[in-house]
């Protein structure tokens, strides 16, 4: 079992920057970002995975930096000129990974709002 507990979500305007932490109980193979806003699905925002690799959703590539503290078992998620789209619930998950390299997500915060307006 891992206890996930994000924090640092809030209100910003137009092109602000917040910086989102998840404090995990134990180490995982994978962790991310995802992100859920009013009446959409679930979508990934950007995934620590085996090694250390990096990926990121083409809406907040080149805007938005994940970054790990290993010994810390902590999240960040540096987030930048935000937009009014970017307005949602964000989580913190964390899972193992696959025989492919993928990574299961079977872990899941609370969640933090986070709030960008125009």
């Amino acid at each position: 079992q891992v206890q996930l507990v994000e924090s640092g979500g809030g209100s910003v305007e137009t092109g602000g920057s917040l910086r989102l932490s998840c404090a995990a109980s134990r180490d995982s193979s994978c962790m991310a970002w995802y992100r859920q806003a009013p009446g959409k699905e679930r979508e990934p925002v950007a995934e620590i995975g085996l090694y250390g690799k990096r990926s990121y959703a083409d809406s907040v590539n080149g805007r938005f930096t994940i970054s790990r503290e290993y010994t810390q078992n902590t999240l960040h998620l540096q987030m930048n000129s935000l937009k009014p789209e970017d307005t949602a619930k964000y989580y913190c998950a964390a899972g193992p990974s696959m025989s492919n390299e993928a990574c299961a997500y079977n872990y899941w915060g609370q969640g933090t709002q986070v709030t960008v307006s125009s």
